[in-house]
């Protein structure tokens, strides 16, 4: 028996050190061995000193840092908390090292999709603006872009990215509340407002009974029995002290109850006219009566209670704080006059004066505290809340005043976003509206060419300066792969309104597509578009030579857009980070959105198709462009053809045709609305009838008293040499 006995002693001995080593090797793992090898670098860089990380315990998703045995901070990855999505919508991923106050002592992004950074923008300035929150503290208030206050800290933002900065900043900032909030390094509530106090009804009287007073809320209590608090004490020195017999352990140790007599209804129906009108006499504004009464042979006001002293044995609690009453809080209550009431052998009213801020209206307790002496000199306590919260009745409470900024803060992050767009937004919605008057009221303006032309180039440096280059608000087959790929894998609202400008043009365009087809982005909302359109004008006004495209041969090359993008939406099917490296085809990023500020290669490329246009215009938007054709492919679903011709066009005259620069209108005269790029030249020559032939003829016919002539042959005509 005694061998047995051993044998399982010592190998419950063994099994603990067992145990303990493993624990020891899980919990405490040198910083080489951390993964990804981006996120200990991170930690290395913002802590040297950092030799061992485990995990915290109750959440493996943050790591405790140690200088050998001292805990010297905290390290986590963000995507393990929020995942938001940021310009790519993907979420993006960045490592977040807090030291033991609750300080950001260094943070990176170590992963992301953002196709502005993948081939665009320089990486080094992403992390050279992540360094900007070293040294600030979990708690604080961050923004990108404007001036610090009091109130918030900002830091200066990275032209060419901001969605893609601001969900940085979110993800950092908003992570790194929770963390330390969860891990103690800061309050959570820090820097929280309360709402406005609530008003007390002190107008509206019901007479009520005890039982209805204590059945719709309006007076609570608390019963303790002498079983549950020596069950409060098991555990501690006070254990046994005191405990109630078995037979015992049910019987009423104090039976309290406590309401709030401010309301008339309580008030007057407790304390009677005279008493609850004496009592309102006595409080000053923002003072609050309660009262408290009980039976039992254990007593709330306590036997040590002095003069000058304070209630030991209740206060109250709010917003996390509390406070306890004095004697010159304490009121005597001995007639009380609801019907039904019973006899209590304690009873007193107690003020929360205007120091503590009371608000009747939002839930508060008031806490008994029951001593048990283990002792001489030492005692344990115990308390036991007894929650209290107004009926809805009794007040009324005013809606939050919040400042513009603090309403800005606790909205979502696109909201955010498209406030501090504001202006750029404005001016979008003027010129859209501009546009809109252009197209609706096209037939009278093309009667005044060259007022029309002054009003086409003039939105063409709209687009391209303020959409294009200030804005940066260019489209790109990007987004279109990116709103394929959503709905395959999971459609979010938040990934397209994150970017304001482009969630309106898009808006717009598809409205657009429907009524005119793709022609009018592309010639009128497109700033690359419009740059190869204005290179292309000043080069004609400087006599440079045209060449124009054998439409036997333009016919053809224009398929190859399509090619394109067939090929980079099956490529996005299987990666759409691929997809987006090779929709480097499109020149905009280049050119419009980092104003050619990139490697070589790339502005290379970009600067040689404006060089072509120089002499033949728009051939990238004919030929290469994948978002017109994925502009094109719906356009034959528009409602109307806006674009008048005659019977004549064609055959005989070909004059249009001739003078189309982008080739889109056929021999036979008709015009492919899929090439079209709606820039209104063949309607001014629509209405012209000193260059139209066919008005031209009817002009001289009426001249000279005749009607224009009916037969084709009559017609002056216009070939094409």
């Amino acid at each position: 028996m005694f061998g047995e006995f051993f044998v399982i002693a010592v190998t419950r001995i063994a099994l603990s050190f067992l145990l303990l080593f493993l624990a020891s090797t899980v919990s405490a793992q040198p910083l080489s061995d951390y993964d990804p090898l981006a996120g200990r670098q991170v930690i290395e860089r913002a802590i040297p000193e950092v030799t061992d990380f485990s995990p915290v315990e109750g959440n493996r998703a943050v790591q405790e840092l140690y200088a050998g045995e001292e805990l010297v901070g905290y390290a986590y990855q963000t995507i393990d908390f929020v995942q938001t999505p940021a310009y790519s919508g993907k979420p993006l991923n960045a490592m977040v090292v807090l030291d033991t106050e609750g300080v950001i002592k260094g943070s990176k992004v170590i992963h992301h999709d953002e196709p502005i950074l993948l081939i665009g923008i320089p990486e080094q300035k992403m992390h050279d603006f992540t360094d900007q929150y070293a040294g600030l503290k979990a708690d604080q208030r961050v923004t990108v872009g404007g001036k610090s206050s009091e109130r918030r800290v900002a830091v200066d933002g990275l032209s060419g990215a901001t969605v893609t900065v601001m969900v940085i900043n979110e993800v950092i900032m908003r992570t790194a509340h929770r963390v330390g909030g969860e891990l103690g390094l800061i309050e959570v509530n820090a820097g929280s407002k309360r709402p406005p106090v609530a008003e007390v009804d002190t107008e509206s009287f019901q007479d009520k009974t005890w039982d209805e007073l204590t059945g719709d809320g309006s007076v609570r209590r608390l019963l303790l029995t002498r079983g549950t608090v020596d069950d409060a004490f098991i555990g501690g020195p006070a254990e046994g002290v005191e405990a109630a017999a078995p037979d015992e352990r049910d019987d009423a140790l104090i039976d309290l109850y406590v309401t709030y007599l401010n309301a008339p209804t309580i008030g007057r129906n407790l304390l009677g006219e005279s008493q609850y009108q004496w009592l309102m006499s006595e409080l000053e504004e923002g003072e609050h009566a309660i009262a408290v009464m009980a039976n039992g042979e254990y007593s709330f006001k306590g036997s040590g209670y002095v003069r000058g002293g304070i209630f030991d044995r209740v206060q109250i609690r709010q917003f996390g704080d509390t406070f306890n009453f004095r004697d010159l809080d304490f009121y005597r209550l001995s007639d009380v006059y609801a019907e039904g009431m019973p006899d209590f052998s304690e009873m007193a009213i107690f003020i929360a004066r205007q120091q503590y801020k009371f608000d009747p209206g939002t839930p508060w307790s008031l806490e008994l505290t029951v001593k048990r002496q283990t002792g001489p000199l030492d005692s344990e306590f115990a308390v036991f809340p007894l929650e209290y919260q107004l009926p809805d009745q009794y007040y009324t409470r005013a809606e939050p005043v919040l400042t513009e900024e603090e309403w800005l803060e606790e909205q979502p992050l696109w909201v955010q976003v498209w406030y501090q767009k504001e202006f750029q937004l404005m001016v979008l919605g003027a010129g859209i509206l501009v546009l809109l008057f252009i197209l609706f009221f096209q037939d009278w303006l093309v009667q005044k060419p060259k007022m029309m032309r002054w009003i086409r180039h003039g939105f063409l440096v709209y687009t391209l300066f303020f959409i294009g280059w200030y804005a940066l608000g260019q489209l790109s087959i990007v987004n279109v792969l990116t709103f394929v790929n959503s709905l395959i894998s999971g459609f979010t609202w938040e990934t397209f309104l994150i970017d304001p400008m482009l969630f309106i043009l898009w808006s717009v365009v598809a409205g657009i597509v429907l009524l005119w087809g793709r022609a009018v982005y592309c010639g009128w909302l497109c700033p690359f578009g419009a740059l190869q359109e204005l290179i292309n004008e000043i080069a004609r006004k400087l006599k440079v030579p045209q060449y124009t495209v054998p439409f036997v041969w333009h016919e053809r090359l224009w398929a190859i857009k399509y090619i394109i993008l067939l090929v980079l939406f099956g490529v996005s099917l299987e990666s759409m980070a691929t997809a987006e490296q090779m929709a480097e085809v499109e020149p905009f990023k280049t050119a419009i959105t980092l104003h050619f500020d990139r490697s070589w290669p790339f502005v290379t490329y970009a600067l040689l198709l404006l060089v072509v246009n120089i002499f033949t215009r728009k051939v990238y938007c004919r030929y290469l462009c994948p978002l017109g054709a994925a502009l094109a492919l719906p356009t034959k679903l528009r409602v109307f053809d806006w674009l008048k011709r005659r019977k004549e066009c064609g055959n005989p005259c070909r004059l249009c045709d001739h003078e189309c620069e982008v080739q889109a209108i056929h021999p036979d005269g008709t015009i492919n609305y899929m090439e079209c790029h709606y820039c209104l030249d063949c309607q001014m020559t629509y209405f012209d009838d000193h260059k139209c032939p066919p008005l031209i003829v009817k002009r001289r016919g009426k001249r000279r008293g005749q009607n224009a002539p009916g037969r084709p042959e009559e017609i002056p005509v216009v070939q094409v040499s």
